[in-house]
């Protein structure tokens, strides 16, 4: 990967931030519950330049730093998800208990989800895993049994804040991870096959999470309902066409669409900007996929080659994710669109992870030292006939 990719890499990831920043101010001033219209895109711009500040930060810490912390970040994620079960540091928020904060003691800004620390701490556990037992890891205890029962804890832990969308990320993103790292490819087509089983158990025993499958499966006869936002989120698109009604111009994000600025950004773009727009959005993110993994490539050793895809693949996931459920081709997660959505957590670490990518690339493309260049440095020395 030459310095032309990783400036198209970067492009990519500027482009969605600045796309992100401009919705944003389109869609957020119609916020019902506001009394300062431009509270959110304030908020946004302060974790936009934490962000940057994490990411400066992580691109000049050499990638070896998260092998040998690795459990400290996991230990850590663990301990601010199970934070989010006890009041009055949890701030949950529509059924759900997926926050921290110290808005109880008067620091409203302060409020975080610990579950997208724990993402990236299971990529630093993985890969440092799949690292240290590369000769065992084709075996079905280093290889599937002892990595999974791992991935576990934080998953319930997420799955019991009824976060079942980022749940199923980690999943997904865990198996590719140890796929990737050399893990025998029947214990993940039978891992995949119970996750599905599971999955569906977990949706048939819970009546709110059947409903929105059944809304999902018949958005039209639930447009009123369950189903509102999907619904609305196609008419988005199809009102935007391949142009779009003009930046500030649609008509969705008036009180029609809840949160239009969070998780269903994707379609105010389409109504907004058209078809254009969008399939850019898709563009960036597949520049993104194809030299994040070329990054992950370059990285001169195994754990980096794999922190480094790990990474790429739950960005990468994650936008996929988003963009099925918004387009109608998915049962709605409330998964944001990683750089542009609304949403100070995953923007924040993020941005970590694409520093962690570049000091990569830095790594991967350093100057090799000949080591006999200093034979005709030193002292002179007269050989002795």
């Amino acid at each position: 990967m030459g310095e032309k990719s990783l400036k198209i890499f970067v492009f990519s990831i500027v482009a969605l931030l600045v796309l992100g920043v401009v919705m944003l101010l389109s869609t957020s001033v119609f916020i019902a519950d506001r009394v300062d219209i431009y509270h959110d895109v304030q908020r946004q711009f302060i974790w936009l330049g934490l962000g940057i500040i994490v990411c400066a930060v992580t691109s000049s810490i050499d990638y070896h730093f998260w092998d040998r912390s690795r459990w400290v970040w996991f230990y850590v994620a663990l301990f601010l998800l199970i934070l989010c079960f006890i009041p009055p540091i949890a701030q949950p928020a529509n059924g759900s208990s997926r926050w921290i904060g110290l808005s109880n003691f008067g620091f409203d800004f302060a409020r975080l989800q610990p579950s997208e620390l724990a993402k990236i701490a299971v990529v630093f556990v993985l890969a440092g895993w799949c690292s240290k037992h590369k000769n065992q890891i084709s075996e079905v205890r280093f290889g599937f049994i002892y990595p999974v029962l791992i991935v576990l804890i934080p998953v319930l832990l997420i799955g019991f804040e009824t976060d079942m969308g980022t749940a199923a990320l980690l999943i997904c993103a865990s198996l590719i991870i140890l796929l990737v790292g050399g893990g025998n490819i029947r214990f993940f087509v039978g891992s995949g096959l119970c996750s599905l089983v599971v999955l569906g158990l977990a949706v048939w025993m819970n009546s709110n999470r059947l409903q929105r499958f059944i809304a999902f499966l018949d958005l039209e006869a639930h447009k009123t309902g369950l189903g509102l936002q999907q619904w609305r989120a196609q008419l988005a698109l199809g009102e935007g066409g391949i142009t779009g009604l003009g930046l500030g111009e649609g008509r969705e994000k008036l009180m029609y669409m809840p949160y239009a600025h969070t998780d269903f950004i994707f379609p105010m773009i389409g109504e907004e900007l058209g078809a254009v727009a969008t399939l850019s959005v898709v563009f960036a993110f597949v520049m993104l996929l194809i030299f994040g993994a070329s990054i992950a490539n370059s990285a001169p050793d195994r754990f980096g080659k794999i922190l480094g895809f790990g990474l790429v693949t739950l960005i990468s996931l994650q936008a996929i994710i988003n963009i099925g459920v918004t387009t109608g081709l998915m049962p709605n997660k409330g998964l944001p669109l990683p750089f542009v959505s609304y949403g100070g957590s995953n923007l924040l670490f993020s941005l970590a992870a694409i520093g962690i990518l570049l000091n990569i690339y830095r790594q991967g493309h350093a100057p090799v030292k000949d080591p006999d260049a200093d034979l005709f440095n030193g002292p002179r020395v007269t050989p002795r006939i």
